[in-house]
This record gives structure tokens, sequence and C-alpha cells, in this order.
């Protein structure tokens, strides 16, 4: 018998929103250092995740921060999952994007071509400086 109220663990499966955040795109966009510790920029920027969440939405939000090349190995913490891609840090992301079927998407990106191909499977974009300080 399986428990009908159990909450899923692939935040892809839950309701509310999905916020995907690239995280080299997002460290990215300050220069303050960031390519001496790439692994330790993606944990700063995963911690101000979890302390903040998404500025200015009120509802239910699951943060999935998505990391590649040096910065893989960054562990999950309460409220922010990371996955490390396995390749592309951005083919990555369409696929999560692809998997959340109708659920709302925002994808935290400057990068154009991500733009296009995420904003093509439904889901919203939004710039770094929206979970930057």
């Amino acid at each position: 018998m399986t428990d009908e109220t159990a909450a899923p663990t692939d935040p892809t499966d839950r309701p509310g929103l999905l916020l995907i955040v690239d995280a080299a795109n997002v460290v990215g966009s300050v220069p303050d250092g960031w390519w001496r510790d790439r692994r330790g920029a993606a944990e700063r920027l995963r911690d101000r995740l979890a302390a903040d969440g998404l500025p200015g939405h009120d509802g239910p939000v699951d943060i999935v921060l998505v990391v590649e090349g040096a910065a893989r190995g960054v562990a999950s913490v309460p409220g922010v999952r990371v996955e490390d891609a396995p390749g592309s840090g951005d083919d990555h992301m369409v696929g999560l994007v692809a998997a959340a079927g109708e659920r709302p998407v925002l994808v935290v990106t400057a990068d154009r071509g991500l733009r296009r191909r995420v904003t093509g499977l439904g889901a919203d974009v939004t710039g770094p400086r929206t979970v930057r300080p």
C-alpha cells in the first residue's frame, strides 16, 4: 500500500513553481573572483538561494541549481537541490524543463541560446539579478 500524501522526492514532480538556476551564468555575472574557486562560488550561490528563495514570489518554489565543470560536487541543502550536469549544463537544464511538463518553470540565466531553448518549451526566463544581491 502506498501513501498518497507522501511528498515526491523529485522537484520536477511537485506542484508550484520550479526554479532552475544556471549556476555558471549567475556566478559569472559579477566579477568577484569566482574563477579562482568555482565550486566555492556555486556553494555561496546555493546558500543564498536557500536563505532567500525567490525574492518577490510568495507561492511554493522548488529550487534546482545546475552546476557543471569545476563546480560539480556541490551538495544539496534543504531548500535547494543541486544537480551536476553530466555534460552540458544547458542541455541538462533543457531536459529539466522538458520533464516539468505543464508545471510552471522559471529559468535564471542570461545565456541567449539557453533562453531560446527553454522558452520554446514553455518556460519563463529571468536574468541573474533576480537571485543576486
